[in-house]
């Protein structure tokens, strides 16, 4: 199950994340995401586990907690929606 948290710090790091979500059960994986410009974190995160009782449970522990003095937003995340990606394409032309 794909696990959002939001309202991280900018300094809490992959590992500190881990930690708290294997109180519940086995990671997969943590995902910080960071800006692709810059490279700092963005403040929020995804975290997955393989068992989704397991991941239910630290839904539910683990939302408004506070870490590196932040409360934690924690939810199921929701599926990536696909627009078609943004701006006109290469195909738009300014009429006159």
């Amino acid at each position: 199950m794909n696990i959002y948290i939001g309202n991280m710090s900018f300094d809490t790091t992959e590992d500190q994340i881990r930690q708290m979500f294997e109180t519940y059960g086995e990671v997969s994986t943590v995902n910080v995401i960071a800006d692709r410009n810059t490279g700092q974190p963005r403040g929020f995160a995804f975290v997955e586990m393989s068992a989704k009782d397991e991941a239910i449970k630290a839904i539910g522990n683990l939302n408004g907690q506070e870490l590196d003095g932040r409360t934690l937003k924690v939810s199921e995340a929701k599926p990536r929606v696909d627009n078609g990606g943004g701006g006109r394409g290469g195909s738009y032309r300014k009429s006159y």
